[in-house]
C-alpha cells in the first residue's frame, strides 16, 4: 500500500532530543512551520519521571527502560571485517536513548567543552610533532571549525542548561580553582559548582600534592535554582544518585523537558508526532534535493511528509543509518578508503581504579549526582608532551562517582570470591569505604573501524540493521595504560588501604558497559572526500539536509560529547536561520 501523502511543511526534524529541540525552537522562532518526528513515546517530568517509580533500578538500570527497543531495532557488531557480525540483543556497552528528549533524559549531566587542539587535531599534531606522529591507520583530521568560533555557542548552550562550574580562563585570564587548560571563555558558568563529595575532596588533595590542577567537574545537575534565558525554571540537585539511566524527578537535571521543550510545544509553528519510525529521506530524481520523509506510525501505517528542509538529529549511530538507508552521501569502503558515510567511527577509551579505605573513612556513595566530582585535565588532549609516549590523545582523571545503587555498586578488592558468603561480606565491608577514580579518554578514528548496513539482518520494518566494525586501536590501548598508571598514583596518594585498577584492554566487547559516547560516521570537515557534511553540518551532496550530533566528530576527544553537540546544534541553527533560509544552497 502506498504511503499517505501529507500537506507539506517548511521543515522536518528527525528525532526530538537535544538536537531536535534546539533546532525546532530556532526554526519556529524564524517563522518556519516545523514537524518533529520522534520514534519513541512522549515523556514529561510529571508524571513520567516521578518517584518512587523512577527509582526502580531493575527496570531502568538493568532492563534499560528508557532505551531503544532492540527487539525491534538494534545493530550488529563484530571486531573486524573478517568476522560475521551478530545482532546486539541486550544493551550493555552503550545505551541508545529513545522517546521524547532522547539520551539527554538519561544522561549524567557532565558538560564539557572540547579544546581547540581537539578541533584542529591533525594540523596541531603536525605543527608540534610532525606528520610521522600520526599512526599510519589513523584518520585524524580537523573539524573545519575552531574553539574561538564555537565559544559563543558553547556559552549559549551552557546558559540554556544552567551548567554549574568554575571558570579557569576568563577572556584569557587564568582563574584559580577552575580548569587552567580550558580555552578562553567569555563569562563564568551560569551557576557555581556543585558541593564537593568527601571522596572528591580526598582526590583534590592528592592530585594537588602530585602537582596536578584539580577543578570541579562541570555539571548540568544544578547547584542552585536557576531560570534560563527561555524562562524555564530549574531547581537544585538533591544528590539522590539516580541520574544516568533515569529521568530527573526534581527538575534539577538539564533535559529537553526542563530547559526548552515546553516552550517549543507551546509554539503554534511546531507539531510533535511521536511513535513515528522514519524509514527514509526521499530524494528527487537527480538525488540532489530531499523532498520528503516516509515514516510508519504506531499502527504500521506509512505516511509521506514533504518539506523544504530536513534536520537529521537522532542518536549518532542512527544518524549514520538514516543516511545509508536514504542514499545520501557515498558509503565508506574500508578496502579502498573511499566514501564518507560510516567513516571514522570512534568510541571512548575508559578505565578506572578503586581506592579501598579503612572503615573510619565514609564515602557515602549514595549521596551523589550524575556529574558531581573533582577532576584534572593535565592529561587531556595535547595538554602534555606526547613526543616520547608513542600515542596521540588523552583523557581526564577524576573522582567522579555518580551513585551507590545497590544492584550496580558492589566494590570488592582483588582476591574476593566471585559469589557466596565471602563475596557478601566483602561488599558489606567495602560499600561505604571505597572511592572510584575514573579515566575518561579519547578515541582515535582508524581505517578499519567503521559503520555500514548489515547484509543479513533487518529490523521490524524490514530495513537493514546498522553494522558496527570496531576494536580498540593500538594507539588507544597505549594511552589507556599511561593514563591508568597516573590514576593509580593519585589513588595511592589519597591514603587508601589498597588501590586496584587496570587499563582498557582489547578486544572490545559489547557485553560490558563502558560509555554511551559513540561518535563519527557522518563527520564534518572542509574536504568532501573525507567528510559527510561541511563545517555548518550541511550535507555536501544534498544541501537541504543537515545532520547534527556526535556523528559529526572526526575523532572523539577526552571529554564527554554533550556540550560540544549542543554548541554544534546552535552553530548549525545560526547558519540555517542567518544564511541558508535567505538563500538556500550550499553554505561552504
Amino acid at each position: 500500500m502506498a504511503a499517505t501523502r501529507l500537506p507539506p511543511v517548511d521543515a522536518v526534524l528527525l528525532g526530538v532530543g537535544l538536537v531536535g529541540t534546539v533546532l525546532g525552537r530556532e526554526l519556529t522562532k524564524a517563522g518556519l512551520k516545523v514537524v518533529g518526528l520522534e520514534r519513541g513515546q512522549p515523556r514529561s517530568t510529571v508524571p513520567d519521571f516521578q518517584g518512587p517509580a523512577m527509582h526502580d533500578e531493575l527496570r531502568y538500570s538493568i532492563r534499560k527502560g528508557l532505551m531503544q527497543d532492540n527487539a525491534r531495532e538494534t545493530l550488529t557488531f563484530r571486531n573486524k571485517a573478517s568476522e560475521t557480525a551478530l545482532p546486539i540483543r541486550r544493551w550493555e556497552s552503550f545505551l541508545p536513548g529513545t522517546g521524547v528528549g532522547g539520551a539527554l533524559v538519561h544522561w549524567n549531566g557532565q558538560t564539557y567543552r572540547f579544546q581547540d587542539t581537539d578541533l584542529r587535531m591533525r594540523s596541531h599534531t603536525i605543527e608540534r610533532y610532525g606528520e610521522k606522529a600520526i599512526p599510519k591507520d589513523a584518520l585524524v583530521q580537523d573539524w573545519g571549525v575552531n574553539a574561538t568560533e564555537l565559544e559563543p555557542y558553547f556559552d549559549r548552550f551552557e546558559y540554556l542548561l544552567g551548567t554549574s562550574g568554575k571558570a579557569g580562563n576568563l577572556k584569557g585570564q587564568k582563574v584559580a580553582g577552575g580548569n587552567p587548560f580550558e580555552d578562553p571563555r567569555s563569562r563564568d558558568y551560569p551557576t557555581p559548582p556543585q558541593k564537593e563529595p568527601y571522596g572528591s575532596a580526598l582526590f583534590r588533595k592528592a592530585a594537588t600534592s602530585l602537582g596536578y590542577h584539580p577543578f570541579p567537574q562541570p555539571s548540568s545537575n544544578l547547584s542552585q535554582a536557576y531560570t534560563n534565558p527561555e524562562g524555564m525554571e530549574l531547581r537544585s540537585c538533591m544528590f539522590c544518585g539516580f541520574c544516568e539511566r533515569y529521568g530527573c524527578e526534581h527538575y534539577a537535571k538539564a533535559s529537553p523537558q526542563t530547559i526548552l521543550l515546553p516552550k517549543l510545544l507551546a509554539d503554534r509553528n511546531f507539531q510533535l508526532r511521536t511513535q513515528c519510525q522514519v524509514l527514509r529521506v526521499n530524494l528527487d530524481k537527480d538525488r540532489k534535493k530531499a523532498i520528503s520523509v516516509t515514516y510508519a506510525d504506531a499502527q504500521g501505517r506509512e505516511f509521506e511528509q514533504p518539506a523544504s528542509l530536513f534536520v537529521v538529529g537522532m542518536f549518532a549511530l542512527n544518524n549514520v543509518r538514516m543516511l545509508l538507508l536514504s542514499g545520501i552521501g557515498q558509503p565508506y569502503d574500508p578496502a579502498t578508503g573511499k566514501g564518507v558515510v560510516g567513516r571514522s567511527y570512534a568510541y571512548q577509551t575508559t578505565s578506572g581504579t578503586s581506592v579501598f579505605f579503612d572503615e573510619k573513612v565514609n564515602i557515602n556513595p549514595f549521596m551523589r549526582s550524575g556529574a558531581c566530582g573533582t577532576v584534572i585535565a593535565d592529561f587531556v588532549s595535547d595538554n602534555f608532551d606526547h613526543g616520547p609516549l608513542g600515542f596521540l590523545g588523552g583523557g581526564f582523571i577524576g573522582e567522579t562517582m555518580s551513585h551507590g545503587r545497590p544492584i550496580e555498586f558492589h566494590p570488592t578488592p582483588p582476591g574476593t570470591p566471585a559469589w557466596g558468603s565471602g563475596w557478601k561480606k566483602a561488599v558489606a565491608r567495602h560499600y561505604n569505604h571505597t572511592s572510584s577514580v575514573n579515566v575518561h579518554a579519547s578515541s582515535l578514528a582508524v581505517a578499519q573501524n567503521y559503520l555500514d548496513l548489515d547484509p543479513t539482518y533487518k529490523d521490524a520494518w524490514g530495513l537493514p540493521l546498522l553494522r558496527m566494525t570496531f576494536d580498540f586501536p593500538e594507539n588507544d590501548l597505549k594511552m589507556s595504560a599511561f593514563l591508568t598508571d597516573k590514576a593509580l598514583q593519585i589513588g595511592r596518594a589519597m591514603g587508601g588501604r589498597q588501590v586496584s585498577g587496570s587499563p582498557r584492554k582489547g578486544p572490545y566487547t559489547v557485553t560490558q558497559y563502558q560509555t554511551t559516547h559513540n561518535t563519527g560516521g557522518t563527520v564534518m570537515g572542509a574536504d568532501p572526500s573525507t567528510s559527510t557534511v561541511n563545517r555548518y553540518l550541511q550535507s555536501w551532496d544534498v544541501p537541504n539536509v543537515f545532520v547534527i550530533g556526535a556523528s559529526n566528530f572526526p575523532q572523539n576527544a577526552s571529554y564527554n560529547p554533550t556540550g560540544t553537540v549542543g554548541a554544534l546544534a546552535y552553530w548549525a541553527a545560526d547558519a540555517i536561520t542567518g544564511r541558508y533560509l535567505k538563500q538556500p544552497g550550499p553554505l561552504a
